[in-house]
């Protein structure tokens, strides 16, 4: 057995605030230290370990050298070969691997023991107590540094805690915040939302009422449209037949006036008034009399024609009258339904808080339908 005794595993460290950098590098420090722990244990069992594979892996060098080769394969070419970290990973895990009895172990340990004692019992007992203290103070030197350190890995560690702490408290209060300004901001959502489908029931209450008053007003206007249609082809038809009588009874006419004598005179064939060569004193009170009714026959019966004509253009004006204010109301109509929807979707959309900008839409042409 070594005489030395071997390097303990570091005394287990307080926990280290998560996620920082500072305990990250302790945590590294630590795996290193116990990493280097234990090669000193390896190390300082290395006459026993290292050096029994170090001969056999190199048995055929050091035959075929001599004393002085051997030095020099010992001193440069040994430490150049294990300089390589696959052969020195090699030479860790042989030495490793190498197992040694426990009945040899426990003859060394009392040859160790035997030899301690008989050290002990020639060396002067003031050097001995002198390297006892001098352990003794460099143990309780280590263990003043162990707690100093250790102390100061305390102090670090709650003033990060407390710098933590700190940390979550402030972001604590923020998200507080935040929750209560997002519950306010939820009821007054809820609140919009809720007048928002009051007003769209309304809406569409209203809406309703006036497509109704609305249909109804198409309706009257197209009876009242085609009742104008009907009179106005009625009274065509009354004007054709009228002018049709008319024509007839200037017919009528012009063949009695043909018949008379009297009156073919004054009459050529075309209904054109002749001047007659007589003298006025000549012609008679009969001719002048019946002169006057036709005259007065046919001024009416002109007279009745305008006033025919004049009541069909009045109606034909009435009815594209009606035509424009039904083309009114669709557009009227349209324009509702599309300002309906238009309010009921941005309504959505705001409560939703999605609300795109709004594009006016362009006003629908009116209608004009044919007289």
């Amino acid at each position: 057995m070594e005489e030395g005794v071997p390097c303990k595993t570091p005394a287990a460290k307080l926990a280290p605030p998560v996620k920082k950098s500072q305990d990250m590098h302790d945590e590294r420090s630590k795996l290193v230290n116990e990493y280097a722990c234990r090669v000193l244990e390896l190390l300082g069992m290395g006459h026993r370990l290292f050096v029994p594979r170090l001969l056999a892996t190199s048995k055929e060098d050091l035959l075929q050298a001599d004393f002085e080769g051997a030095l020099k394969f010992f001193r440069v070419q040994l430490p150049k070969r294990y300089r390589a970290e696959e052969n020195a990973r090699r030479l860790m895990e042989q030495a490793c691997n190498i197992k040694v009895p426990t009945k040899k172990l426990k003859k060394y340990e009392r040859e160790y023991q035997t030899m301690r004692e008989s050290q002990l019992q020639q060396e002067d007992p003031m050097d001995r107590y002198k390297r006892e203290n001098r352990r003794l103070q460099e143990a309780s030197m280590r263990l003043e540094q162990e707690n100093d350190d250790l102390a100061h890995e305390l102090v670090t560690s709650k003033i990060a805690l407390r710098n933590d702490l700190d940390q979550a408290e402030d972001k604590a209060d923020v998200l507080n915040k935040e929750l209560l300004l997002t519950k306010q901001k939820l009821v007054e959502t809820e609140e919009e939302k809720r007048k928002q489908e009051e007003e769209t029931a309304q809406l569409k209450e209203v809406f309703r009422k006036q497509l109704e008053k609305a249909e109804s007003e198409i309706k009257k206007t197209t009876a009242i449209i085609a009742e104008y249609k009907q009179i106005c082809s009625q009274l065509s038809t009354r004007l054709e037949k009228q002018q049709a009588a008319s024509k007839d009874e200037l017919e009528v006419v012009k063949g009695k006036v043909m018949a008379c004598k009297h009156c073919s005179e004054i009459f050529s064939k075309e209904g054109a008034l002749k001047v007659p060569a007589v003298s006025r004193e000549n012609q008679g009170i009969e001719t002048d009399d019946e002169k006057d009714a036709l005259t007065k026959q046919l001024r009416e019966m002109e007279l009745e024609l305008a006033q025919t004509k004049l009541q069909l253009v009045e109606a034909k004006c009435k009815i594209q009258e009606l035509e424009h204010q039904r083309g009114a109301l669709m557009n009227e109509i349209q324009a509702a339904k599309n300002s309906w929807f238009s309010k009921t979707l941005n309504s959505i959309k705001t409560a939703t808080g999605t609300q795109p900008p709004q594009q006016p839409q362009p006003p629908l042409p009116p209608k004009e339908s044919s007289t």
